[in-house]
């Protein structure tokens, strides 16, 4: 009879070795501590209110990891000890049946080489090799475990690099969002001029389509929504917030929420920016939401669903038709102008709306980023631990356009 062969364990260990295990365990923890810590201390003597936030944040989806990897160490032999009938465990597999059992028998004429260079040293080896490869407490049954203690040692790396992705994804996102709008900086600093003062004249009558903003938005096509949506899907490629844009809508949110005096002094540009921190800090957690859709995905890589053909897809047809909403609600405050009347005075006033968005819910926009922003870092991790555990060359990849699709894609930030 066999007996189960789990390695050697500590009573067996040399001490120095597990204390140099546990001595960089402890170091490494301690320097990512002390670091997270002395952000937190430069953002806060920034005033970075809202970056600090965002830090808390991570440190929070990083407890979180710890624990899930703690109940996936402690519960490994209990999940594996689990057996299911093989007609059920056949089920659903994500690589294809034929591929697998080549690859199995490869593994197995090189686990059987293995144990001819053993026997030639030592008969005792044999016997703990034979046993380790070959016991199987569900096999005894004629049964397949639930998850393998392997397979919950590789959907562990799993978890910890889809994490580590969708933070880095979402600090990449931010830092290109603030380097963007770094040439709004210039167009803050031209409200302050005199030219600027002449241009927008309070005083000054004009028609509504012959003033820049109007010129742009108030189209013979701006009142069929059809060719709207049309023209705003392909404007969003071309400068989606130009200079016009930007001044109208400072000049709106001021006229809304500040004193009319206080054009000239405030800066719209800060603003943003600190509403994008803000939002950082929402959609760089991880929600129960969030976790549920990584469910779905890992479900949906599933042989002969050809998940690879289409899930990257969904994030970038998110992220244009979301472009093309902000689009269309910009030329629908430029249509409200004109319907108040054909002559503006000074600057067009546009008056943003809730009514403007999806179920009156500005907010869905920024949920469904956060959606875009996970699944991009999904594709991304998944790859990445596809290729870390079984080789660029593997059935979760067999085909070289379904990389090349899983990195253009995932590297399409929106």
């Amino acid at each position: 009879m066999a007996v189960e062969s789990k390695g050697r364990s500590l009573e067996v260990t040399p001490t120095w070795a597990v204390a140099v295990v546990c001595f960089v365990l402890v170091l490494v923890s301690i320097l990512i501590e002390h670091a997270i810590h002395l952000l937190g201390k430069w953002l806060t003597k920034r005033n970075k209110k809202a970056l600090y936030e965002a830090l808390e944040k991570i440190k929070q989806e990083l407890m979180l990891l710890g624990f899930i990897s703690l109940m996936l160490t402690v519960l490994q032999d209990h999940i594996s000890a689990i057996c299911l009938t093989e007609a059920i465990g056949a089920t659903w597999h994500p690589c294809n049946k034929k591929k697998v059992k080549n690859v199995d028998d490869n593994d197995h004429g090189r686990r059987r080489r293995l144990l001819s260079v053993h026997s030639d040293h030592d008969e005792t080896t044999v016997r703990r090799v034979l046993a380790s490869t070959s016991y199987d407490k569900c096999a005894a049954k004629d049964k397949v475990p639930f998850v393998s203690a392997y397979g919950i040692h590789q959907l562990h790396i799993l978890i910890f690099a889809i994490a580590v992705f969708h933070v880095l994804y979402c600090v990449i996102t931010l830092a290109l969002g603030r380097t963007k709008m770094r040439k709004w900086k210039a167009w803050e600093m031209e409200t302050r001029t005199s030219d600027y003062e002449f241009s927008n004249d309070p005083q000054r009558f004009r028609f509504a389509r012959e003033t820049s903003f109007g010129r742009r938005h108030l189209n013979s096509w701006s009142h069929y929504p059809f060719l709207l949506w049309i023209v705003c899907f392909f404007r969003q490629f071309f400068g989606s917030v130009p200079k016009v844009d930007y001044l109208t809508l400072r000049h709106g949110f001021i006229i809304a929420h500040l004193a009319p005096q206080s054009h000239t002094n405030f800066n719209f540009q800060n603003y943003i920016k600190r509403s994008l921190e803000k939002d950082f800090k929402v959609v760089v957690g991880i929600s129960h939401a969030i976790w549920f859709f990584a469910i779905l995905f890992l479900l949906s890589h599933t042989n002969g669903w050809k998940s690879y053909l289409w899930l990257p897809f969904v994030p970038l047809f998110i992220i244009l038709l979301v472009g093309t909403k902000l689009q269309v609600n910009i030329a629908k405050m430029g249509l409200r102008i004109q319907e108040r009347g054909e002559v503006v005075k000074g600057t067009p006033l546009v008056q943003p709306g809730d009514d403007l968005f999806w179920f009156n819910r500005p907010r869905l926009v920024l949920h469904l980023i956060h959606f875009v922003l996970f699944q991009n870092a999904f594709q991304l991790a998944f790859l990445a631990w596809t290729v870390y555990e079984f080789g660029l060359k593997s059935c979760f990849h067999d085909k070289l356009y379904d990389i090349i699709i899983r990195i253009t894609m995932g590297w399409d930030p929106p």
